[in-house]
């Protein structure tokens, strides 16, 4: 499955963007395409609906973060919204133990969300 990215007009400060699908290794290049004139515009704030978003991979992460720095440089914000379970529970994670002091690597990380994200989709919420 790919990446739908639906960027709406800019509103008052601010710029949505929805994402649709998922945001991994293969598809994070394309968000960080589309999101860079809009960090280079004069927003203050990025909305980011995550109602539609299935998956998220550890560079899907880094993609929100890297709008996060761009934004915060002048004191702007990312604000994400409607994340689905298992989106949460990836963010709790990564606010919880930043990813690169908990895992060797990016395939390790990757796998690890894998399972988190899988096993909420499934029913199994149990926390880690």
């Amino acid at each position: 499955m790919s990446l739908t990215i639906d960027i709406a007009p800019p509103g008052n400060g601010y710029q949505r963007v929805a994402l649709a699908g998922r945001l991994d290794t293969h598809t994070y290049g394309e968000l960080d395409a589309k999101l860079a004139p809009v960090l280079a515009s004069p927003i203050r704030s990025l909305v980011l609906d995550l109602e539609h978003l299935i998956y998220i991979s550890s560079a899907g992460v880094r993609s929100i973060f890297k709008a996060r720095k761009a934004l915060a440089a002048r004191d702007g914000k990312v604000v994400v919204v409607n994340p689905q379970p298992q989106i949460q529970k990836v963010f709790d994670v990564v606010k919880a133990v930043p990813l690169n002091e908990i895992f060797s690597s990016v395939q390790e990380a990757d796998a690890y969300l894998d399972a988190i994200q899988k096993r909420i989709v499934s029913g199994d919420q149990d926390d880690d």
